[in-house]
């Protein structure tokens, strides 16, 4: 998408794209395919079109996503997604609160379509730091005001990697209700984990720590790694909901992502146990 991409270029709006688009200006080759007064763009304007798209070219060479993303604007990041899939990870973190200087990470996932990664407080979260340097763009779920600052100020990682939050993707498509809102709007089916949400991310880890319980933190992990690999399939099906909107969906649609194999299992036991241990609390 993003060869077929103009709007980065200062002074050429979506609509601007459009009409360069409905002349047949569909691509970045196409530029000099059409004699200037057939373009809906002044003289001027295409030097600096073809100025910008010779420096395009190469930083799409040099796999540079950040170029691009300082140029595009906020609501049009969802092209760098094709281009630039190899260097992303989706990240997802769980925590003990909201943000209160006395909370902090219990675990984090990272998956890239192919590895998934995950950490543990107290085992192996300082690897985070730098593994999470393997890659170029992340895909969160409300990271910009939750992951990403959270990140930042419990464990000073500078995370200032190019960031495309399915939040707002999802919102300009009139998908709301938070990350498991979404998924059920767009049928995606969580299974034995159906209902476990943030909040009860923090029961389970209360569990593991309190009572040593292994089944407590493999079921949280299992949560926090179907939480990445969702974000997959809902970056995915986001991206071919916006290419539907533009001349390239029969050429750029994107097949549904193969989930990986589970590394963790929910247990149940434990699932029902802290459910029924909470709701007695709150009677």
């Amino acid at each position: 998408m993003i060869t077929n991409t103009f709007c980065h270029i200062p002074g050429i709006g979506t609509r601007i794209e459009q009409q360069l688009w409905d002349v047949g200006v569909c691509s970045w080759e196409d530029v000099d395919s059409l004699a200037p007064g057939r373009l809906p763009i002044g003289r001027e304007r295409i030097r600096r079109v073809r100025h910008y798209l010779d420096e395009s070219l190469a930083r799409l060479r040099d796999n540079d996503p950040r170029y691009f993303a300082e140029l595009l604007p906020g609501d049009q990041h969802w092209r760098l997604f094709r281009d630039f899939r190899s260097g992303i990870a989706y990240l997802d973190i769980e925590t003990t609160g909201m943000g209160t200087p006395e909370d902090y990470i219990t675990t984090i996932a990272l998956y890239d379509g192919r590895t998934i990664r995950w950490y543990v407080q107290g085992r192996n979260l300082e690897q985070f730091q730098d593994d999470i340097r393997d890659y170029r763009v992340i895909v969160t779920y409300n990271g910009k005001c939750f992951d990403i600052p959270f990140i930042r100020n419990t464990m000073r990682v500078p995370m200032d990697h190019v960031h495309i939050d399915l939040r707002y993707v999802l919102a300009s498509e009139g998908y709301r209700g938070g990350l498991k809102g979404c998924e059920r709007q767009l049928g995606i089916c969580r299974h034995e984990l159906d209902g476990v949400d943030g909040f009860f991310a923090v029961l389970l880890w209360d569990d593991f720590q309190r009572n040593r319980n292994p089944k407590a933190l493999e079921t949280l992990l299992a949560y926090n790694i179907l939480d990445v690999v969702n974000l997959e399939a809902l970056m995915v099906m986001s991206y071919n909901m916006k290419v539907a909107q533009t001349p390239f969906d029969r050429t750029h649609r994107i097949l549904p992502p193969s989930p990986p194999r589970g590394l963790f299992t929910p247990d149940r036991e434990t699932i029902d146990a802290i459910r029924n241990r909470y709701h007695r609390m709150e009677l």
